[in-house]
């Protein structure tokens, strides 16, 4: 049965667009999770389900794992901007801070765990106590008052 998990994992992976080396990484994972799980395995009806969703998930955190230090490591350098373009950047990324500042402080914090941790609604509800339908409408809400401000901002 340990073999069949392992391949159904590995194909999960595969299939998902892992590389051969990051597949094998996530299917090791994943058995030793069911390894983990093992008193409570006989409560699912079917493992292979269980086995294809860690897969998934776990190929979705390596992802992020691995976009996080692509992300680390960039520090780029363009030649072509101009001082003056430079300068624009910096003001509106302050601009940027200062609104998101403002902002109530549960729809700045959704809106971190969302964007920036890349959580899914259904995590965030879970972290938060809270309805998904919630983070949902809340995050609409941050995103429509940011939206107001840009607005604002380019009238002027």
């Amino acid at each position: 049965m340990a073999r069949t998990w392992r391949e159904k994992a590995l194909n999960v992976s595969l299939h998902y667009g892992a590389g051969k080396d990051e597949a094998e990484d996530i299917a090791q994972d994943v058995m030793l999770r069911l390894w983990q799980m093992r008193d409570e395995l006989e409560r699912y009806q079917s493992i292979e389900a269980i086995v294809a969703l860690m897969a998934k998930h776990q190929l979705r955190n390596h992802q992020r794992r691995r976009n996080d230090e692509n992300l680390d490591e960039a520090i780029i350098v363009s030649l072509t901007t101009s001082p003056q373009e430079e300068l624009e950047t910096k003001e509106n990324e302050a601009w940027l801070t200062t609104k998101l500042a403002q902002l109530p402080t549960t729809q700045r914090t959704l809106l971190y765990m969302r964007q920036v941790e890349r959580r899914t609604h259904e995590e965030i509800a879970s972290l938060l106590g809270i309805e998904p339908t919630s983070v949902s409408t809340l995050l609409a809400r941050a995103r429509r008052t940011l939206l107001e401000e840009i607005r604002r901002r380019n009238e002027i």
